[in-house]
């Protein structure tokens, strides 16, 4: 009897302890940490995180958690929040071959602040772009995970660079055509020269073959048609502003038939707003699934300039001197406009900025994006989201809406929402230990402890040397610049 109960316990060491000791090493476990369920907006205290191979294998109470898992790397969450990776859903690269390393500096700006995913809406460096996204995707580039268009899809001879010409269908198609060859994440098509009817065309091509977009709508067009013929997401908030206007469809017509100019159309434009109007063109955004990227902090710098100088901005450290060169025409522009000009900026932003808290009641996918980036002026990489989502809280949504937009809208816009968006067994381990409280202050994501970016931990000093690499690299460059 002792023989074979002595067998029978061999046997189910022989079984199990394998398994056993497989489910308690972890690379990572932070312990006793407040989880931030960001999809129901609630903090669970003391909680277990346990973290392998880049994907987090469980979570729980401290108190039942806490001693069934080793690792090599142990994080004391105590007194600390913890929130999924931030996503930007738009920043840009671009303004040249000559500014290549200074674009690729940025990288891990946006780490450094917590951001672990960006969707770069296109600029002037496609190809570089697609093979930064290859090299980070495998390990050989450091920086955030990297969602791309790839060369934005434009009419002949636009004012863009580095764009894809289509001046009939046959080039609209051939541009889908280079798209999908480049595999690009989603399809970016804008209105400078691009002819309506092509616009159309290209973004019903482009969900014909399966594939997300979103742009600036033409003025000769109304949202709601860009909507129906399938685009994805709306860039910029004055688009949703715009397809609010009740007279939209007449508005547009008479742009199209030459009977107005831009200026015209903008001021009836800005007229003709009506809450009615909106709320029934949101709920249809809605219904269709079209997400709005507001890029609202863009839009303030500028029109705000007068108040709130940014040329003395200590973040300027962090970005190189031909970045902050493509800043100078629209700074310069601004500074122009007089007084009455001015005062029309401000009311502008106000009126744009109300539609925000409308799209939240109306049930539209906000996905947090700043246009960051070249050309956009002193609308800075990585602390720029930050200065993003307080706007978002400034102008009228909770914290808790403001952390979905910046965790789980993104995901869910690329129907990835199985991989991220929530600290949750089987999601990514891409996640930001922070100080304080986001759901009481939104603040607090810039207090940020320690960034874990596909289950690599990088603490408040791995940070910091990241911030002070970047600024000597900037340093250095300034200094060559010197004449």
């Amino acid at each position: 009897m002792k023989t074979s109960l002595g067998l029978l316990l061999t046997i189910l060491a022989a079984t199990t302890s394998p398994a056993i000791a497989a489910q308690s090493q972890a690379d990572v476990v932070i312990r006793h940490a407040t989880v931030i369920d960001v999809e129901h907006g609630r903090a669970i205290p003391d909680q277990t995180v346990a973290i392998r191979e880049g994907s987090i294998v469980a979570v729980g109470n401290d108190a039942q958690l806490g001693t069934q898992w080793r690792a090599t790397t142990a994080i004391d969450g105590r007194g600390r929040y913890l929130i999924p990776g931030l996503w930007d859903m738009h920043v840009h690269f671009g303004g040249g071959p000559a500014l290549i390393e200074e674009n690729k500096a940025l990288l891990p700006l946006y780490v450094a602040h917590g951001i672990i995913t960006v969707r770069d809406a296109s600029g002037d460096l496609a190809e570089q772009v697609l093979s930064w996204r290859g090299q980070i995707a495998s390990g050989q580039l450091f920086g955030p995970q990297l969602f791309t268009s790839g060369a934005k899809i434009e009419g002949l001879a636009p004012v863009w660079k580095g764009t894809i010409e289509a001046g009939d269908k046959a080039g609209v198609d051939a541009a889908l055509d280079r798209e999908q060859r480049d595999q690009v994440d989603f399809v970016k098509i804008t209105d400078s020269t691009l002819k309506p009817e092509l616009f159309l065309y290209a973004v019903s091509q482009a969900k014909a073959r399966g594939m997300r977009s979103s742009g600036h709508v033409p003025m000769a067009l109304t949202v709601g048609q860009a909507i129906e013929a399938g685009m994805s997401s709306i860039e910029h908030l004055d688009y949703a502003f715009k397809a609010g206007v009740k007279d939209e469809a007449a508005i547009a017509a008479d742009f199209a038939a030459g009977n107005i100019d831009r200026a015209e159309a903008n001021r009836r434009l800005h007229a003709g707003f009506d809450r009615t109007t909106a709320m029934a063109a949101y709920r249809r955004f809605a219904e269709l699934g079209v997400a709005v990227t507001p890029t609202l902090d863009g839009g303030r710098i500028i029109d705000f300039l007068d108040v709130e100088p940014r040329d003395n901005d200590p973040y300027l450290a962090y970005i190189g001197p031909g970045l902050r060169d493509t800043y100078t025409w629209r700074v310069e522009r601004a500074a122009k406009a007089t007084p009455a000009q001015v005062e029309a900026r401000h009311a502008h932003y106000a009126q744009v900025a109300a539609v925000l808290p409308m799209l939240q009641e109306a049930g539209v996918r906000i996905m947090a994006g700043t246009d960051a980036g070249f050309l956009n002026s002193y609308n800075f990489p990585g602390i720029g989201l930050h200065n993003e989502l307080a706007l978002y809280v400034r102008e009228g949504l909770t914290p808790a809406q403001v952390l979905q937009s910046a965790t789980r809208a993104g995901p869910a816009w690329f129907g990835k929402l199985d991989r991220y968006g929530a600290v949750a067994e089987g999601k990514a381990a891409d996640l930001v230990l922070l100080d304080r409280n986001p759901l009481q202050d939104i603040a607090a994501t810039r207090a940020i402890n320690t960034v874990v970016m596909r289950g690599k931990v990088y603490d408040r000093g791995a940070l910091d040397a990241m911030l002070a690499e970047t600024k000597a690299q900037v340093a250095e460059w300034n200094a060559k610049a010197k004449p």
